[in-house]
């Protein structure tokens, strides 16, 4: 007993606990003698195709007695049904032919063992067909279409009034009559004309017809007793609503046909709701429901056909729609439409992805979009919706697109495919704020696989950071910097050099190698991009960015300007120099040219001629001591002044120089090229600045002398009575005027020992 009940209970148990996954239509209506077909679709597993499939019909009891199975076929529908299956696309279709009002009633198409598992409920509605019943002419017709009814008249009843009336009730209200009256129901919908020459006729004919018009109307010739009168019977049919099955999170396509006599009006899509008006759903006019906004798409096609996508499929979506034509964008009662049924499959094995992603100003996003593996080899593609305009298509698997939309996204964008992965993600750059929006990850295979991603801005600071001017000279080293945060330490690090093409990745190489290549210290979190040597080819974007296995994570742009130099800075220095100043810095070069070369020969050559100086200077002191000098003595005083004079100018024009040399490197050092051999000697490394300088002697008395003894400001002198005088605040002088000046004291000493040199032997 307890096993009896036991199997009762799993018997009803999927019935109740569990929502059907079978989809097929709510009703079908048909007139006897015609046929129908019925659509039921189910998940897309392989238990499922190769499950037994059914169509049975409901009793008493709940009883469904099979009808028609995968290997079962009833007396009842010996030679007029049959049940196909379509495992690729997931459904399977019962035909029936010869209908009469006896197959009316409620039916379950589904798969299982028994007709218990997996069902969906289906009401058959069969109708008597056009003609005669009970005396009575029978039309029928679709609603929103056009029907024709005749009525027939005697000839001697062909002059009199022509009307027609429909009965209600007791009574039959006009509806049109051959002298110009229409009923206000009927306003621009109705019209009587006359059909041929024999007068024996005329029609009665209905435009856009309205559920409401169905019924019984009174054909009239004359309105005595001799007048002619005749019944029709008018029956009005919903259209088959066309069944369209949808996965949760995933995207269906409408392809309506509102037909070429309304081709040129507004189109749009409404979504039929118990009790209330077809709500607008979206119509080419730039209305969008507000819950589909961002996830719906509308596409007019030739010939009264367009398209309407939906993706990000949500369980509210399922229902009843209506697609069509009007000049306002919306349904209107009587106009032709075409019926849906979308029903969305929540048991669905498309894999959750973020439908929203956040990005900061001047950040980046990665979207993730998922693909059917079965379209590994199809293209991929990512769009920005608008409602205006659609969704162009801005990147794909090769490359950037080649359109206006494309080139704002230029050196910021690039979709990165991994093959066998079922997922692909496209990578947003330079985040501004007309970014936010929303975004479709599409492919060229299954449309049921289309997604929504809607980027947001909000507030904060880009994780990674770059340079944001970058300039390369040619043909030498170049590292670019990127600074990641600590919490990117485990992830992978890498540079790419974008194109339209994408952001192909540089290899991994030492610093100083002959390639691109990309090097990183772990303790400050610092990836850099090295060129050597720097090519005008690698000009571009660049990206330095991080990712985790097959996962990548943020990106930062950086545009690298290539440039090449001048030759150098001695060729910069003959451009620049004035005429005048040709000689003294040829002379310039060479002292500087020297020390580069070796600074200690430099020295040990100014020591030797400052230690020449010195012993003939102690020479001539000794004599000067001797006054009984015979006049060989006074011959060799003249030697010794001749020799003195030429030594001492040496020793002024190399103080001189260095004097110049260090004014030349203060004033043009931002002249010097970056491949030139610079060198700054201090003066004090030789001497003080003022044993070879004249500078301090300008403006003294013409008979001081002044000798350096090689001892830090140790000097012999002799002068006259000095007043020490308050001297004017002088402008500030430039370094090339000091040289001047120090030049002129020079010329002004060197002029005055040599006269005193003359005249010194005659004095003794």
């Amino acid at each position: 007993m307890t096993l009896f009940y036991l199997a009762c209970l799993l018997a009803v148990l999927p019935v109740v606990s569990m929502k059907s996954p079978i989809f097929g239509p709510q009703e079908v209506r048909r007139v006897e003698g015609s046929s129908a077909s019925i659509t039921c679709y189910y998940p897309d597993t392989s238990v499922n195709r190769h499950s037994r499939k059914y169509w049975c019909q409901q009793g008493a009891k709940g009883r469904c007695t099979t009808l028609i199975s995968d290997s079962y076929i009833s007396k009842e529908y010996e030679g007029r049904a049959n049940i196909t299956n379509f495992p690729e696309s997931n459904m399977f279709v019962v035909d029936i032919g010869h209908l009469t009002e006896k197959d009316s009633g409620r039916y379950k198409c589904g798969l299982g063992i028994v007709n218990q598992g997996l069902f969906f409920e289906v009401k058959l509605e069969v109708s008597p067909g056009p003609g005669h019943r009970n005396d009575t002419e029978v039309y029928t017709a679709e609603l929103g279409r056009t029907v024709t009814i005749d009525c027939p008249f005697k000839p001697e009843n062909a002059d009199k009034m022509k009307s027609v009336c429909k009965k209600t009730d007791d009574t039959c209200v006009l509806v049109i009559d051959s002298n110009g009256y229409v009923n206000p129901n009927y306003n621009n919908r109705a019209r009587i004309s006359t059909q041929g020459t024999n007068q024996t006729a005329f029609s009665f004919v209905i435009n856009r017809l309205h559920l409401s018009d169905a019924g019984t109307y009174v054909c009239k010739a004359g309105d005595d007793s001799n007048g002619d009168k005749s019944n029709v019977d008018l029956e009005v049919l919903k259209p088959d609503p066309e069944l369209l099955y949808g996965d949760l999170r995933g995207s269906v396509t409408f392809e309506c046909d509102v037909g070429l006599e309304v081709a040129h009006l507004p189109r749009f899509l409404c979504r039929e709701i118990k009790g209330k008006p077809c709500e607008l759903v979206i119509n080419t006019l730039g209305k969008i429901g507000q819950a589909f906004d961002g996830r719906i798409l509308i596409t007019p096609k030739e010939k009264g056909f367009f398209d309407v996508h939906i993706t990000g499929l949500r369980k509210e979506d399922a229902g009843s729609y209506h697609c069509g034509a009007h000049s306002d964008g919306e349904l209107e009662e009587g106009w032709p439409t075409q019926v849906w049924q979308l029903f969305v499959n929540e048991e669905t094995t498309i894999p959750r992805s973020p439908s929203v992603v956040k990005g900061v100003i001047g950040g980046s996003v990665a979207m993730l979009c998922p693909y059917n593996l079965k379209d590994r080899d199809s293209l991929k593609y990512w769009c920005h919706w608008n409602a205006e305009s659609g969704c162009p298509q801005v990147v794909n698997s090769m490359g950037l697109s080649n359109n206006e939309e494309s080139k704002q996204y230029r050196g910021r964008l690039v979709l990165h495919e991994e093959p066998g992965n079922g997922t692909y993600t496209v990578i947003l750059n330079q985040l501004t704020n007309q970014d936010a929006g929303f975004y479709w990850c599409l492919t060229t295979g299954n449309t049921h696989w289309w997604f929504t991603v809607e980027l947001k801005i909000v507030e904060g600071e880009p994780n990674l950071k770059v340079p944001k001017n970058a300039i390369a000279w040619k043909g030498e080293t170049f590292e670019l910097p990127c600074h990641s945060p600590c919490k990117f330490f485990s992830y992978e690090k890498y540079w790419c050099q974008w194109s339209d093409k994408g952001c192909k990745a540089l290899p991994s190489q030492d610093k100083g190698t002959k390639q691109p290549s990309v090097s990183c210290d772990q303790n400050s979190q610092l990836i850099s991009l090295i060129l050597n040597p720097v090519k005008k080819e690698d000009e571009g974007w660049y990206w330095c960015g991080v990712k985790e296995g097959l996962r990548f994570g943020e990106t930062a742009a950086v545009y690298v300007e290539v440039k090449e130099k001048v030759k150098g800075s001695q060729d910069v220095s003959q451009v620049n120099a004035a005429p005048g100043e040709e000689v003294a810095e040829q002379r310039v070069r060479e002292i500087e040219n020297k020390v580069a070369q070796d600074p200690r020969d430099f020295a040990e050559e100014v020591g030797v001629v400052k230690d020449a100086g010195d012993l003939d200077v102690r020479s001539r002191a000794s004599a000067d001591l001797s006054s009984s000098s015979s006049v060989g003595q006074g011959g060799n005083s003249t030697v010794l002044v001749s020799t003195l004079v030429p030594l001492a100018l040496v020793l002024a024009l190399g103080a001189m120089a260095i004097g110049v040399v260090r004014a030349r490197h203060r004033r043009n050092v931002d002249r010097v090229s970056i491949r030139s051999y610079r060198t700054d000697i201090s003066m004090s490394d030789f001497e003080n600045s003022r044993d070879f300088g004249a500078n301090d002697n300008i403006g003294a008395s013409p008979v001081t002398q002044e000798t350096s003894l090689g001892r830090k400001d140790e000097f012999m002198a002799t002068t006259e009575d000095t007043v020490e005088t308050e001297e004017p605040k002088k402008a500030k002088r430039s370094s090339k005027e000091e040289a001047e000046i120090a030049y002129t004291a020079f010329l002004i000493q060197a002029n005055n020992m040599v006269t005193d040199g003359q005249d010194s032997p005659s004095k003794a």
